[in-house]
């Protein structure tokens, strides 16, 4: 990533009359941990960053701008957001152009080719933990921890996040400034995850589940950082009628993520957000990868990609053969 072009384009937009500010990553205060950065000015773009580092998914904030109702006085700032996003950020912000969620007049995208991220919690489990800032840097394919001096050459599949291993978008599929060259797209791995889950029987899948969903502590991390959970008025918080109870075990639990699930279908960019933030560990990038994958497969259809294409739950084509409804 060619940081000073990353700076200077950055510097340009936010000087613009019509832009609020720009979200990108910037370093964080505990060892090679990002924080989002919200730049203002120009002055202050020499914080913006672009490393393996950068894993979280900053589409989320596009629909956390303006929140109606404003503070009494406050009008709406109708200023454009800039961002920066990877390839699978970029389909996020496709996606919520499709839903109107925004509208692409209000939006910069700054496109950043992803050569793939780590996951933070591989990468202490293996290579230990630490407050001392440190920085994780691209090395070829693989990676380079420098910590307090020192080099550490860190093979890419030690250390890689699993939405990078099965990645099938790695360059922004959407951009209005591109910051370097694209990168070259690899094979995405096999599912094991959701073949192993596959591969069982009902009862298998069912106990399996139970295991998961008995430690959900309802904290509703998951969907709140998930870029297409932005509606004001989330059906699962409803009392009256009440859809799913506040009562934290399995039963409601399971109602919780089974429905935010089958919300997701066709709608799912697989960024891996919402399992990456769980405090209590649960893949839920399998349901969700699942649910993606059966859509694409039987219905020929990938969310994110195009932002003139209709939603999919909204969709119908006349020659569709629907050989696999019985």
């Amino acid at each position: 990533m060619d940081l000073e072009q990353l700076r200077k384009t950055a510097a340009e937009v936010v000087a613009r009359d019509d832009v609020k500010y720009l979200i990108g990553w910037k370093k964080g205060s505990y060892g090679s941990r990002v924080a989002p950065a919200f730049v203002e000015d120009a002055a202050s773009v020499i914080e913006l960053i672009f490393s393996p580092s950068c894993t979280a998914n900053l589409a989320t904030y596009l629909t956390l701008v303006e929140k109606t109702p404003l503070p009494r006085g406050q009008e709406t700032d109708k200023r454009k957001v800039a961002l920066m996003a990877k390839g699978c950020d970029s389909r996020a912000v496709v996606q919520l152009l499709v839903e109107k969620g925004i509208h692409r007049e209000d939006v910069i995208v700054i496109g950043c080719p992803c050569p793939g991220m780590i996951d933070q919690s591989l990468l202490a489990g293996k290579y230990g933990d630490t407050e001392e800032r440190s920085e994780v840097r691209w090395n070829g394919k693989d990676f380079t921890l420098v910590r307090g001096g020192d080099e550490i050459e860190i093979p890419r599949n030690d250390v890689l996040a699993e939405k990078c291993r099965l990645c099938r978008h790695p360059n922004p599929v959407i951009s209005d400034y591109l910051i370097g060259e694209a990168v070259k797209e690899w094979d995405p791995a096999e599912d094991s995850g959701v073949g192993e889950l596959e591969a069982k029987d009902v009862d298998g899948r069912g106990d399996y589940w139970e295991g998961q969903f008995s430690r959900c502590v309802r904290c509703y991390s998951c969907r709140n950082v998930c870029p297409l959970c932005y509606c004001q008025d989330c059906i699962l918080d409803r009392l009256n009628p009440t859809w799913i109870n506040r009562a934290v075990n399995f039963s409601e639990n399971t109602a919780f993520n089974i429905s935010r699930a089958f919300h997701l279908a066709g709608r799912c960019i697989e960024c891996g957000e919402c399992e990456r933030v769980c405090p209590a560990n649960i893949p839920l990038g399998k349901i969700n990868r699942k649910m993606a994958r059966e859509v694409r497969e039987k219905y020929g259809f990938e969310p994110g990609l195009d932002p003139d294409a209709e939603p999919f739950q909204a969709s119908f084509k006349p020659d569709d053969p629907e050989d696999f409804i019985l």
